[in-house]
């Protein structure tokens, strides 16, 4: 017995056995059987109930639920097509929910920016419930632009579109939240826009849809993002409307388009690039939370503040800019629009207003849900019944 025990004691004593074995008979370590993966899905859901859990309370395990099903798509109708897309779609149930509204908008509101050297603190804390009772002129939305919808709680599944004898498909697929932002920029005949970080390219079409705009400056910096954001272009829009001189496509460096083109835009569409919730919890492909994308996941408020101030750069005096994310993150979010509030007071000598957005979302109650009580933008937030989002947006003015 005594033998025992003294062989046990040796045992835990030799740390590696390998130079017990001969040679032949060792076998390599392997790492796929012995380590435990953690994919990038799971660290992101894992990052959202840690951060999302304070930060929404009793609203996020509906979120959560919503973010880790089947996401509903909105039919953004072509207005370049010639087939009767409409009227087919309308005849399965669908309603374009830009038109289908609550009649008793409220009034739009404004909140006037501090004044420099009055505010003491880092940041520009602004709340909408300090809103000045200043009557406005009533939002205004593009009558152009059409996004067919199912009834909330229908999940049935749009076709894939059809080209028509020119080859232009008759609706774009996406996520209707989407439209949002663009219907919110509100595009007016004649105006200069630039739409900064363009691709994949929803937006940018919802916005030509308008048939409005004098010049569409159409811009991302990934060269690859680039090339699809003119696939999809070209799949709905006519080429002579793509050569003309008034549409421009280029791969700059968004966050240096300030000295590229400054006091320029009458509208500036700044979407930028997030942790996008939902593509972080479903697809392990490209995912920003993958361990070989930390580093670039943690400067992301960096980037979207820079990119937020060179649009407002380049919008004129009297011009707008609407900011955009799909992620439901303060940090990236509410966060980064009082940063560049303040930095463009103080660096920049910009005074901005922030333009209310309450209208919008109390037309749009019908068809999505909305975040309670921001204290700055407004956000749609999942729900299972209408399962759009997320997508948060504010829109600032710039005052002459």
């Amino acid at each position: 017995m005594a033998l025992l025990m003294e062989t046990r004691l040796l045992l835990r004593k030799v740390k590696d056995l390998r130079c017990l074995t001969q040679k032949r008979h060792r076998v390599k370590e392997k790492w796929a059987s012995t380590r435990i993966k953690h994919p990038a899905t799971g660290l992101a859901l894992q990052n959202f109930d840690s951060i999302y859990s304070g930060q929404l309370g009793l609203l996020w395990p509906s979120v959560r639920a919503a973010l880790l099903s089947e996401r509903k798509y909105g039919a953004l109708l072509n207005n370049y097509g010639h087939d009767d897309v409409q009227a087919e779609l309308q005849a399965k149930g669908c309603k374009d929910f830009p038109s289908d509204i609550e009649t008793e908008a409220q009034p739009c509101l404004e909140q006037e920016p501090a004044v420099a050297g009055e505010e003491e603190s880092s940041h520009v804390s602004v709340n909408k419930s300090d809103l000045d009772a200043q009557q406005h002129p009533a939002l205004q939305l593009s009558p152009n632009i059409k996004c067919l919808v199912f009834p909330r709680g229908d999940i049935t599944r749009f076709k894939p579109a059809r080209p028509d004898m020119f080859g232009c498909l008759g609706y774009y697929l996406m996520d209707a939240a989407s439209v949002l932002p663009c219907l919110a920029l509100n595009v007016q005949e004649g105006h200069n826009v630039l739409d900064l970080c363009a691709a994949p390219g929803g937006k940018t079409l919802a916005l030509l849809q308008t048939k409005s705009i004098g010049f569409f400056g159409i811009n991302d910096a990934s060269v690859s993002r680039t090339t699809r954001l003119r696939k999809v272009l070209h799949s709905y829009v006519p080429k002579p409307l793509l050569s003309d001189e008034k549409l421009r496509i280029t791969t700059f460096d968004g966050t240096k388009w300030g000295e590229i083109e400054k006091n320029t835009f009458d509208r500036v569409l700044v979407d930028v690039p997030c942790t996008t919730d939902r593509h972080s919890l479903m697809e392990n492909d490209n995912n920003i939370f993958s361990k070989n994308r930390t580093g670039e996941r943690r400067r992301l408020p960096q980037l979207q503040l820079d990119l937020l101030l060179a649009g407002i750069e380049a919008a004129c005096p009297g011009g707008e800019i609407l900011y955009s994310t799909c992620t439901l993150s303060q940090i990236q979010n509410l966060s980064v629009v009082e940063q560049a509030i303040h930095t463009a007071r103080e660096d920049h000598g910009i005074q901005l207003q922030v333009v209310d957005l309450r209208p919008l979302t109390h037309m749009f109650r019908k068809t999505f849900d909305f975040a309670p009580d921001l204290p700055l933008g407004e956000m749609v937030v999942p729900h299972l019944a209408a399962n759009f989002g997320p997508i948060y947006m504010c829109k600032l003015r710039r005052l002459t």
